[in-house]
């Protein structure tokens, strides 16, 4: 990794630390994506982003630092069709909302794992994980770009605004194609941008920690996940974020069988 890419690394885990610090001492990060955080973690509340995007009867059933530790751009539990007895993998997954979410979902046949590279976060999401009593869950240390997990052992992975802040994007659509078993799926909410707008353009809009300036166009994103391997493609914009930018739900199939294969052994236990 170039010394430019470890140093926006560097920026965006100092951030959510810092975030995780404020909602540790019963502050509220209402958003870094979207909004500029202070030294101290201290943010300003952005619409379109945080905890807002989940509805009451979610927010209500977790501890107030989980809700408050809320930095996404959308809820992609909402839209992932997660099934009783499923594993599901939360990329980037801050104080856990989206773990205990999705490990309710699963039930107590599935379990709910994340993965995230700050400590200060997972710390705070066991915290949360500990006071909602739910057990099916786990907090691995990593990066999104080098999974913590075996290969063809989940059957979704889910993310919230925080693609587009990794600078190896073609690492991470790669990752989740290899954790992901036959058949197994992405439900994604990230910030997208419109074709029209050069990278430049996208950077004028706001700063890559603030998930704008990383983020990919719609044909970038549709373009990463089908070299990697993905079908069934779906993204589709829910609300801007700013000029030319919005988050969006993304939606894609690993093929249940891989591709040259043929009508043989290699296929019949697919």
């Amino acid at each position: 990794m170039s010394e430019q890419n470890l140093e926006l690394r560097e920026t965006v885990r100092a951030r959510y630390a810092a975030a995780a610090t404020v909602v540790a001492g019963g502050g509220v990060a209402e958003d870094c994506c979207g909004s500029d955080c202070g030294a101290t973690g201290a943010v300003k509340i952005e619409e379109g982003f945080g905890a807002s995007l989940y509805g009451s009867a979610d927010r209500d059933a977790l501890p107030i630092q989980a809700v408050a530790a809320s930095l996404g751009c959308g809820n992609p539990t909402a839209v992932a069709d997660l099934r009783e007895g499923e594993t599901v993998l939360d990329l980037g997954s801050g104080g856990g909302i989206d773990v205990l979410l999705s490990a309710r979902r699963v039930g107590a046949s599935g379990k709910a794992f994340g993965v995230d590279m700050t400590d200060e976060m997972l710390s705070l999401a066991r915290d949360n994980a500990a006071e909602a009593g739910i057990t099916n869950v786990e907090f691995l240390k990593g990066t999104i770009e080098s999974i913590p997990l075996p290969g063809n052992s989940v059957d979704v992975v889910i993310s919230n605004c925080v693609i587009n802040l990794s600078t190896d994007k073609p690492a991470v659509f790669a990752e989740m194609a290899r954790v992901l078993v036959p058949g197994g799926r992405i439900g994604i909410a990230d910030v997208v941008a419109d074709d029209a707008l050069t990278p430049a353009q996208r950077g004028e809009r706001g700063d890559y920690v603030g998930c704008i300036a990383g983020a990919l166009s719609f044909s970038e994103y549709r373009n990463r996940l089908e070299a990697a391997g993905f079908g069934e493609i779906e993204i589709t914009a829910t609300h801007a974020v700013a000029d030319g930018m919005h988050s969006a739900v993304v939606k894609a199939v690993k093929p249940a069988v891989e591709r040259g294969c043929c009508a043989g052994d290699c296929c019949s236990a697919q």
